[in-house]
């Protein structure tokens, strides 16, 4: 066996490079959302262990929903690039490539072992460069065909080395290739199919036999003639100890998956459920087109379910004719390879067993898979065709005349090869690129259709959007998610009418419920979404809201560990003000998944509501111990621990906030509560920096314009505090308690009388009823020495207020005056006085808490089809997971808290200062 030279390794790394280097600029598009973008397993908060009880696309593999692909060891790689480059895409495919390249090199060994140097060059530099290979290189999730491959052809090498010199056992390379195989599985599940060809190499090409002659030595054997040859009892033993392997791996994964397939439905694959014989025609034709993609792979797509290929319904279908011709072709091989010895036989049945058997877990001649084709399943039987065209091109190159046509048919192939994968690449560069290519090869699916749409709407162009999911009901009627699509996009452009009827289209296509028939095993989970939808649009209408508890409950009784009706359900049971009902929903969607942040942080929130802050600080805690990022539960924890006024808590609830701005740098909410925890800690000058940068983020910010003004009053830095004031109403114009600070400022420290009055009389004219505005008012008109306007002025106030003794004791003192000016025959017109301060104010407090906004994938192309519930305030449930969050501080006021002893006694000096301020007031007015 020749070595691989270094120059050979430079050519076929520079040649991949070279194929690929352009798909470093591809983001992640079609299953690399899932995969990538929406697996929690990538985050370095998940356990590392939760990577070994998830499928391939986070879910756990104990959920009916789930996939059952269990490729823990491809995950753990997209953890190692999440952790050194997050999501930035280009290293991602950077890692693919080197893989890929890697994979030719141990391909290129591999094809030492049955052609000549030459040929075997010829093989791996056409594997390299095939464009069948795009989807497994290119698109981020073929990186499990590719470390399978690694570990599939690295065990290969390893049995190889099984037989000594002297034809003996070496179990050393037997237990290595037992371990390669294993991890190949854990990449992809087709590695196992190596152990079929290490048989086959070990009776067909390491012993030498051929078919005829172990035919005769089992006859022989029978007959009793003679007993099984030394040989042969080695190779038996050799066989035995590789198929026990092979058994307990394939009962630890059917332990895994807990016994059960994945759920597919027509649409994933229509001759799956089709009848007898349309179902086996079909999966026998399917044969021959993938035979054809890597003859011809000229026109790739994507995705080639529902309508991508019509059934072949009957036997006088001419396409049964190419699956004939495809069986013809194979038998021939096969009987070639098997009957002789020679060295051509042992390198076409290699071939074929490199063709064949990683083809038989996607051929669905055995079970159904989710796809009618996948052109990444090809890439590791693409090796044996690569050795058939090399072989053969040994063949013909041997022979004088064909000797320079054949290496011009070759340079040509590999060129064309090499043009077509590089333009290939450039359609993984979006999701819009993508579908928009593979609609030129096949216009008859329905899911390129609404992945289209799924672009554009990431795009925010829901009109255009709406075409293409139309298209999609029209070229596939009886798709539920389509009409799905179709119902959230009319709801994106507020098109409620159009939306609900969709939604009733998509819901009168699902499967009626079979009395002691399971439904989940008869329609994909996503689209008992069609429910969810439903009810999350019809519940905008107060009137509604028990039909969409209804719909919720239909769902919950089609499915009962249906654990997003439960989040919904809870959500709306709050917004119904049935909060025990809410929390035992919420209590039951834990009990199916207890690893769910966002679940006990809507519990959470249902213990506010009910009045139970310990029992929701409790519930928050669990959040952030699952995951200690949670944005919502940092948030939201940490008012509440300010909002108990229990100075013991402030010193975590400062922490929690840190670790909510650092998440959310650009959210002024953050900013502003640490300003107000700085205000309760009398620390003002941190108090004042978080609030100049929650200002900064958000201009005209109320709350923290407001406090931040009151802060530098009670600083008796009064003057400061004008400018904040004055920003806070050009953009608030109607605050009240600001004009009333405002008017103070001017009246006591400005002494600016006339601006304190156009402060008053604007506080007046939003609210006549406003007593703190129209009393201090009349303390203006007494400072212009208007008395009897006073007068009459402090007389509407008491009329408004008989109860506040301080209205009615001015009044007495400014008519005691009067009678004084009369009595001694001064004008009423005249005097002196001091304006009256305004009440301290409580410091305001941001009302609305974090608004959390989410909108899933639909059901086709994502694997995910529900829409996620729209958060508000921290008076309602986050509605699902995976979602995305923003926050949104626009709406803010004062919030209105429990009052603790520290708070009570603030009040009570703060009543004093108002007291005693009021006491000068009064000897100002009584002339003293």
């Amino acid at each position: 066996m020749a070595v691989v030279s270094w120059k050979e390794i430079l050519l076929l790394t520079g040649l991949v490079v070279g194929c690929y280097w352009n798909s470093l600029s591809c983001g992640f598009v079609f299953d690399d959302v899932s995969a990538i973008l929406d697996n929690k397993d990538l985050r370095p908060s998940t356990p590392v262990r939760n990577l070994f009880l998830n499928d391939f696309w986070g879910t756990p593999m104990a959920e009916e929903r789930s996939h059952k692909s269990y490729r823990p060891l491809t995950v753990l790689t997209f953890r190692l690039n999440y952790l050194f480059s997050e999501l930035v895409a280009a290293f991602y495919h950077l890692l693919n490539i080197v893989l890929h390249a890697v994979v030719c090199v141990l391909f290129l060994r591999v094809c030492r072992l049955f052609l000549d140097k030459t040929s075997s060059l010829v093989a791996a530099l056409l594997f390299a460069v095939h464009p069948i290979h795009t989807e497994a290189v290119t698109g981020v999730v073929g990186r499990a065909e590719l470390l399978s491959s690694i570990f599939l052809l690295a065990a290969f090498l390893a049995y190889t080395k099984s037989t000594s010199a002297n034809h003996s056992i070496v179990w050393a390379p037997i237990a290595l290739t037992v371990v390669l195989v294993a991890a190949a599985t854990l990449c992809k599940e087709q590695g196992i199919t190596v152990i079929g060809i290490c048989c086959v190499h070990e009776v067909f090409v390491a012993q030498g036999f051929t078919l005829p002659m172990l035919l005769d030595t089992l006859r022989r054997v029978l007959q009793g003639k003679d007993g099984f040859p030394y040989a042969v009892l080695q190779t038996l033993l050799k066989l035995i100890v590789l198929v026990i392997s092979t058994l307990l791996l394939v009962i630890v994964r059917v332990q895994v998956i807990q016994s059960q397939l994945p759920v597919f439905t027509r649409f994933d694959n229509p001759a799956a459920v089709s009848p007898t014989p349309t179902r086996q025609l079909t999966f026998n034709y399917l044969l021959p087109v993938n035979a054809w993609l890597l003859l011809n792979p000229s026109e790739l797509c994507c995705d080639w379910t529902m309508g991508t290929i019509p059934l072949v319904e009957s036997l006088l279908d001419l396409r049964n004719l190419a699956t004939l011709v495809f069986y013809t072709f194979l038998g021939l091989l096969a009987y070639h390879s098997l009957r002789y010895r020679h060295s051509s036989a042992r390198t076409v049945i290699m071939a074929l067993s490199l063709i064949v058997l990683p083809f038989i877990p996607a051929s669905n001649l055995f079970f159904p898979v989710g796809f009618v084709v996948a052109e990444r399943v090809l890439y590791v039987p693409s090796m044996g065709f690569c050795v058939l065209v090399a072989h053969g091109f040994k063949i013909v190159s041997h022979k004088g005349p064909l000797k320079k046509i054949s290496w011009l048919i070759i340079g040509v192939l590999l060129t064309t090869h090499a043009v077509k994968t590089f333009k290939r690449n450039w359609d993984w560069e979006s999701e819009y690129s993508l579908f928009t290519s593979a609609l030129k090869v096949n216009k008859n699916n329905a899911k390129l259709w609404n992945n289209v749409g799924h672009a554009l709407e990431n795009q925010n162009n829901y009109a255009k959007a709406l075409q293409y999911f139309l298209q999609a009901t029209r070229v596939q009627p009886d798709d539920i998610g389509a009409h799905m699509n179709v119902g959230r996009t009319y709801k994106n452009l507020n098109k409620s009418r159009e939306a609900e009827d969709a939604y009733l289209v998509a819901k009168s296509l699902m499967p009626q419920v079979i009395p002691g028939k399971k439904y989940a095993t008869r329609v994909a989970p996503n689209h008992l979404n069609v429910y969810i939808n439903l009810a999350n649009l019809i519940r905008a209408n107060e009137s509604r809201l028990e039909e969409a508890d209804q719909l919720y409950r239909q769902a919950i009784s089609m499915r009962p560990d249906f654990k997003q009706a439960y989040i919904s359900r809870g959500e709306l049971l709050l917004k119904m003000n049935k909060l025990t009902e809410a929390r035992d929903a919420y209590l039951r969607a834990l009990e199916l998944d207890r690893t769910n942040a966002d679940l006990w942080y809507n519990l959470a929130i249902v213990n506010i509501e009910m009045k139970d802050p310990s029992e929701a600080l409790k519930n928050f805690n669990h959040a952030l111990e699952l995951n200690p990022r949670h944005k919502l539960a940092l948030f939201n924890s940490a008012l509440l621990m300010q909002e108990s006024g229990e100075p013991k808590f402030w010193p975590e609830a400062n922490r929690r906030f840190l670790a909510y701005v650092e998440e959310e740098p650009e959210d002024a909410n953050g900013y502003f509560n640490l300003g107000m925890l700085a205000m309760d800690a009398n620390e003002n000058a941190a108090a004042e920096r978080w609030m100049r940068k929650a200002i900064g983020l958000q201009a005209g910010f109320r709350s923290a314009l407001f406090n931040l003004a009151l802060l530098y009053s009670q600083s008796k830095r009064e003057i400061d505090a004008l400018p904040a004031l004055d920003e806070l109403l050009r953009h608030h114009p109607e605050h009240i308690k600001g004009l009333i600070l405002k008017g103070d400022i001017l009246m006591n420290h400005k002494k600016d009388t006339r601006g304190a009055k156009a402060c008053f009389e604007r506080i007046v004219r939003m609210d006549p009823t406003n007593v703190q505005g129209k009393h201090n008012l009349c303390v203006v008109y007494f400072e212009e020495r208007d008395l009897p306007r006073a007068a009459h002025c402090l007389e509407e106030t008491l009329a408004m207020a008989p109860h506040e003794e301080y209205v009615r004791r001015h009044l007495s003192i400014v008519r005691s005056k009067m009678a004084a000016m009369s009595a001694a025959g001064q004008p009423l017109t005249s005097g002196g006085g001091a304006a009256i301060s305004a009440e301290e104010e409580k410091p305001e407090r941001v009302e609305e808490g974090p608004e959390e906004e989410g909108r899933g994938a639909d059901a086709v192309g994502k694997g995910n089809g529900e829409e996620k519930n729209v958060r508000k305030s921290s008076a309602e449930s986050l509605g699902g997971v995976g979602q995305s969050e923003s926050l949104d501080s626009s709406q803010s006021d004062e919030r209105t808290t429990g009052k603790s002893t520290e708070e009570i006694k603030d009040i009570e000096r703060k009543r004093a200062a108002a007291l005693k301020r009021l006491e000068e007031i009064e000897r100002i007015l009584s002339g003293d």
